[in-house]
């Protein structure tokens, strides 16, 4: 492991794959800042649903872009997202909001200016930072890569319990279906399609806890340390 590589952890996968739940667990153990960055591209879409604009207009995205304010707080659970000054964050985790993210993620306007904001967020080191490309594109010089996944069934599954648990309406069909969507369209996407940094751990979390997870990865990165200090 090279010395010169910031102590950035990044941690990609899927949707449902537990990603942002072990992140934030993960970035709390080691006393690090959590990027949601999957919640930053959900806000777009949102704002642009709000505003009626086209999902496939760049310029009118682009624009879109430059008028909106969005901030990333902790919260308790999911990352707090205020558009606006206003707190979207449970409107955006409904599996609709997911394919929206999906799809504007897909313009170049779009990833160009949330990437940079978040390579802002990671000058100095520090972050955990989850989503689909952060150890491919927005960090590829992360010290450590962890790429997360699951069987599609398990996901639903997740997903399912996860928004039963907030009060909200689910059919555990439905998201499966949306789930085998999402990650064909991300997968496919020739803009910074969703797949594992050549360099990342793949983990595969179907019959893992989050506890078995997140020590396994704190495993890594403790005995990476260790070693780069000798």
């Amino acid at each position: 492991m090279t010395h010169n590589k910031k102590n950035i952890v990044t941690i990609d996968g899927p949707s449902g794959s537990g990603k942002s739940t072990i992140s934030r667990i993960i970035a709390n153990r080691l006393g690090y800042t959590f990027l949601d960055t999957g919640a930053m591209y959900r806000a777009v879409g949102y704002k642009a649903k709000e505003d009626g604009v086209d999902l496939d207009d760049a310029d009118s995205l682009g624009r879109l872009l430059d008028s909106m304010e969005l901030t990333l707080l902790p919260g308790n659970g999911d990352t707090k997202v205020l558009l606006d000054k206003k707190d979207i964050s449970k409107a955006i985790r409904t599996a609709e909001m997911g394919m929206v993210a999906s799809k504007v993620s897909a313009q170049p306007v779009v990833r160009q200016k949330l990437t940079s904001m978040q390579q802002q967020i990671g000058v100095r080191g520090d972050i955990v930072a989850e989503g689909r490309d952060t150890g491919t594109v927005v960090f590829p010089d992360a010290r450590f890569k962890f790429y997360l996944d699951a069987t599609p069934e398990e996901r639903a599954r997740r997903r399912y319990l996860q928004l039963l648990e907030k009060g909200m309406e689910a059919n555990q069909q439905d998201i499966l279906a949306q789930i085998r969507k999402r990650d064909q369209n991300d997968s496919s996407r020739s803009l910074a399609p969703l797949k594992a940094a050549e360099d990342a751990t793949i983990i595969d979390s179907s019959k893992l806890s989050i506890d078995e997870v997140v020590a396994f990865i704190l495993e890594k990165i403790s005995a990476s340390l260790a070693n780069s200090s000798k």
